[in-house]
């Protein structure tokens, strides 16, 4: 059994006059919302997305052409919540007799059992995702004081959230229901935190989905800023504004060392740059550097013992496979 499984969907895939109900159809099948859309020109209306479920979480991305969208009660097919934003473009949300006129970026948080209007003024592209009310409904203390409310972009809390959603919109690791579970935990103790949590629920967030957060935008600077010699457990910890001793913290409790896990990583690095470049193209000791590592015997140990190969073994075996089947063009 899997964790999140994604789907994707297009309205290009359909005539212009099936593409709003193929669109309803796949919102319900997909996300298990039935949503009355209103199109600024039904015959242009075009709508694409990426969807990733499991039975505790529901992420969705895409674009759509401007509409109207609608929820009421008599639509209802499940009692989560979904937090949403649209992100190139103004829009606007209401629900409980609450307005609010949103900036790009800026999020909403809505009740899909109760009535709710999105309305989209021009081409956009947008992020969602759904928790069961459950979920959230514990950590903040009145849940229902928060729909239709702004949460705006520039928000820390938010802001954290949005990259600790790319595990699941850009990286596949959320492979098993365990993780779909921690996963699905991690993003309501962030989203509770954005939304202002009890105090016992902000105390989880630091303890639990904050590290988690926290420590994906790490890995993110890391994978952003290898080959720079002076990348370290200080300098990282003086961007994210945290101590040593909590970078320290929150690498060993996910099963590395900060310095494993910036050694494998420039490693990989320096494996797959091997891999792609022809034996005569740049000496070995230009890799390692531009990976980041300053001493080419201590690189080429390392390299050793974590693939069983040197450097140039890797590279000439990859020259070889080129040589016998090159680019057809």
């Amino acid at each position: 059994m899997s964790g999140l499984q994604v789907a994707g969907f297009s309205t290009d895939s359909y005539p212009a006059h099936e593409r709003l109900a193929a669109w309803s159809e796949a919102l319900g099948r997909h996300c298990g919302v039935r949503i009355d859309v209103s199109p600024g020109s039904a015959r242009d209306f075009r709508s694409t997305a990426k969807i990733a479920r499991c039975s505790t979480f529901g992420l969705m991305e895409g674009s759509t052409s401007p509409a109207r969208q609608e929820n009421s009660r008599s639509l209802m097919v499940n009692d989560d919540v979904t937090f949403v934003s649209v992100t190139t473009s103004r829009w606007d949300t209401s629900q409980l007799g609450r307005s609010v006129d949103l900036h790009p970026g800026d999020w909403s948080l809505l009740s899909n059992g109760d009535d709710s209007v999105i309305t989209i003024p021009e081409q956009c592209r947008y992020l969602a995702f759904s928790v069961p009310r459950t979920a959230i409904k514990s950590l903040v203390p009145d849940i229902g004081a928060t729909f239709a409310r702004r949460i705006p972009a520039s928000s820390p809390a938010l802001q954290m959230l949005v990259r600790y959603l790319d595990l699941a919109r850009r990286d596949n690791v959320v492979t098993t229901p365990e993780l779909a579970a921690a996963f699905t935990d991690h993003v309501c103790d962030l989203l509770a935190f954005a939304l202002g949590p009890t105090r016992d629920a902000a105390e989880q967030a630091r303890t639990r989905g904050l590290p988690a957060a926290r420590l994906q935008a790490i890995k993110d600077d890391i994978a952003a800023n290898l080959r720079g010699l002076e990348l370290s457990v200080h300098t990282i910890a003086a961007r994210h504004g945290v101590s040593v001793r909590y970078v320290q913290q929150i690498f060993e409790e996910s099963g590395l060392t900060f310095t494993a896990y910036l050694t494998e990583q420039r490693l990989t690095a320096a494996y797959k740059a091997l891999r792609r470049r022809a034996p005569v193209d740049v000496p070995v000791s230009t890799i390692a550097f531009d990976c980041g590592f300053a001493n080419v015997s201590h690189f080429n140990r390392l390299f050793r013992r974590r693939f069983g190969c040197t450097p140039s073994d890797v590279r000439n075996a990859a020259g070889a496979l080129r040589h016998e089947w090159p680019d057809r063009g």
